[in-house]
């Protein structure tokens, strides 16, 4: 059996990667940048430190919150094991049809316009702060010291990961994207490991 700690960065590992790769306009713009080379090193830590600060702000404020209350820990874990269970059965519909990932469009020649574009895809989209604040935030409750601080670490570290493979990677993963049958089996991986997540929050709802 893996220790607490091992334990717990695993969890926000997984679900860290469950939660971000996705299509979407934030990883399509970031995977832009990588094709045109311009601004990616900028644009990867733009998105991989926004996300850290607000998978942070979730964990150690809201997280916090949380745990303090047995009630609502336990209205959470419910609450994140059907939002889990909702994201697992979008991406298996997903993988029953998949689409591939547009990276033609174009990206601003000059950095500020870069990082503005990059912070708008990040702090203007409502999913983020669902994803990181809330779901994060929410299941890291569960966890205590430096079990929680491992969880939120290894969470945010799969946004820097998966940020640097599409800014860094972008030429040797584009093909890749654009095939279709390449998100089927990513979606039903992501499925997999939402509803692995989502069992035992459900399991600690049930049983209080």
């Amino acid at each position: 059996m893996p220790s607490p700690i091992l334990s717990a960065a695993l969890q926000g590992l997984a679900l860290g990667f469950g939660l971000i790769v996705a299509i979407g306009a934030q990883n399509a713009y970031v995977l832009r940048c990588g094709l045109a080379r311009r601004h990616v090193l900028p644009v990867v830590l733009l998105c991989a430190c926004s996300d850290a600060l607000l998978i942070a702000a979730g964990c150690f404020g809201l997280g916090t919150l949380i745990g303090g209350s047995p009630a609502l820990l336990r209205l959470v874990a419910a609450g994140g094991a059907a939002f889990l269970a909702w994201y697992g059965i979008q991406a298996l519909r997903r993988s029953l049809s998949p689409g591939a990932l547009d990276a033609a469009a174009a990206v601003p020649a000059s950095r500020p316009a870069a990082l503005a574009a990059a912070a708008a895809f990040t702090w203007l989209n409502p999913h983020v702060f669902l994803d990181t604040v809330v779901l994060v935030g929410g299941i890291s409750a569960q966890f205590q010291g430096a079990d929680r601080l491992s969880f939120a670490l290894s969470a945010a570290a799969a946004s820097f990961i998966w940020f640097a493979l599409l800014g860094f990677g972008a030429r040797v993963l584009t093909p890749l994207f654009a095939r279709p049958a390449a998100w089927r089996i990513l979606d039903f991986l992501i499925a997999l490991i939402m509803f692995a997540i989502a069992l035992p929050l459900a399991l600690q709802a049930w049983r209080g």
